[in-house]
């Protein structure tokens, strides 16, 4: 039943984004389930948040397309062997806010590829500490984000696009590289 359901809501996803041609494959794409990713295991309502996330962000599997958006490329990627890397963060300063919204991430991460591709894994939602007037820290997809201080943010991953062993909100993911 509860595939079905999830069908259900993926139809009507598909059907309430307008999204045509190429857009449509890719925002149907990203709401299939997805071993490691979808469903999540968290519940109904966190694998529709997610779905919603990779629908959104689907068009920023394509770097030209995440740089045009607002995404200024950047060459460092951020590694914490062996636990494992978060890799190059794209970030989009007009989005650093106390607004949440699944479907608008502050950052994309990609990983750059042996053979030289860029390819998107996952996203990450900031909200600057100083801006943020609630004891409790804020939460999104039902996850509450970790606290950096030397950064000036709370911070949540999601690796939306490429599973990690260590957890779909995990802050490394074991198989993403530096290269």
């Amino acid at each position: 039943m509860r595939s079905h359901r999830f069908g259900t809501w993926t139809l009507a996803l598909t059907l309430a984004s307008g999204a045509a041609g190429a857009s449509r494959l890719h925002a149907e794409d990203a709401i299939k389930p997805v071993k490691g990713i979808l469903p999540t295991g968290l519940g109904e309502a966190i694998d529709q948040d997610v779905a919603r996330a990779r629908a959104a962000t689907a068009r920023y599997r394509n770097v030209e397309a995440a740089i045009a958006a607002g995404y200024p490329a950047t060459a460092h990627c951020v590694e914490n062997q062996p636990e494992g890397a978060m890799g190059l963060h794209f970030q989009n300063d007009k989005l650093l806010d106390t607004t949440l919204d699944v479907e608008k991430p502050e950052i994309l991460v990609f990983e750059k590829m042996a053979d030289g591709s860029i390819r998107l894994n996952g996203v990450e939602y900031l909200v600057p500490i100083a801006q943020w007037k609630s004891e409790e820290p804020p939460t999104l997809m039902g996850q509450p984000f970790k606290r950096a201080n030397g950064l000036g943010v709370w911070y949540l991953h999601a690796w939306i696009w490429k599973p990690s062993k260590s957890g779909l909100f995990a802050n490394w993911n074991p198989d993403v590289k530096c290269r």
